[in-house]
């Protein structure tokens, strides 16, 4: 018994890992935190907000020069569109933002996965029916735009009244798309300015003080219970992450520390 407690002790004595120094605190305090990736959609988004905003304007432009000095022909008087009609070029251009509102949803959508994945849930949720808006709010003017055109196609009578319809749905399509993305704007800029620790460690920071939250007994009246499973299973899946990404780092840390120093006989 003896002799495999002291086989045990000189097996300790004798692991490399145990013999090298101990590294600054400093030193690993910089090397495994982690790092804070800001969201790259602002920018993408109100650039397509202008280009929203442009394509209005120019519609109204066109429907007010071109259609409504002589709404039978729908031509402008220097044949800028020619050969197509003026309608022709605001649903074409319409199909367009649609287009770019479908590429701009899926590029929000997979920085989001990736802030989720880095921990950051609260963001996530705060931001989940607000990134796909407006895409719902494209679509619904899409269809109410073919309506139209449907409408158009069976009773060709009242031209001018249709391009008012046209115009009135552009208009409003750009009121209520304008406000979903300047909210979304104003959140992620606030995200990425406060540039935040993961969600389990600003929690931990939280509860450091516990003079500075109110105690609460069983569930908060505000949460329902799937939002609390939610919250539990993405913090697991963070923290599997993270632990597998620190092993890896401590790895490749001490295996470097290890090599820098010069071999024993």
């Amino acid at each position: 018994m003896e002799d495999g407690s002291l086989d045990l002790i000189q097996s300790i004595e004798d692991d490399p890992l145990l013999d090298t120094q101990h590294l600054p605190h400093h030193s690993l305090h910089a090397h495994f935190r982690p790092r804070f990736h800001p969201l790259p959609t602002v920018i993408i988004a109100n650039l397509l907000l202008l280009i929203h905003i442009v394509f209005v304007i120019l519609a109204f432009l066109t429907g007010v020069l071109c259609s409504y000095p002589n709404p039978i022909e729908d031509k402008c008087p220097g044949n800028y569109t020619n050969p197509l009609k003026v309608q022709t070029v605001i649903i074409l251009g319409k199909v367009i933002l649609w287009i770019l509102h479908f590429l701009l949803e899926r590029y929000i959508q997979y920085h989001h996965s990736k802030v989720r994945n880095r921990g950051y849930n609260k963001i996530y949720r705060s931001t989940r029916h607000l990134k796909s808006l407006p895409l719902m709010i494209h679509s619904t003017g899409s269809t109410a735009l073919l309506l139209l055109l449907c409408l158009q196609h069976s009773f060709p009578e009242p031209s001018a009244l249709y391009l008012d319809l046209i115009l009135a749905t552009l208009a409003v399509e750009l009121v209520c798309s304008l406000t979903c993305l300047l909210v979304y704007t104003v959140k992620i800029r606030k995200f990425n300015k406060t540039k935040p620790q993961p969600d389990v460690l600003e929690e931990e920071k939280i509860y450091a003080y516990p003079s500075s939250i109110t105690s609460e007994t069983g569930f908060r009246t505000l949460s329902s219970l799937e939002e609390i499973v939610e919250k539990q299973g993405d913090i697991i899946v963070y923290l599997k992450r993270h632990n597998a990404l620190l092993s890896q780092r401590l790895l490749t840390f001490t295996s470097s520390d290890l090599s820098s120093q010069p071999s024993g006989i």
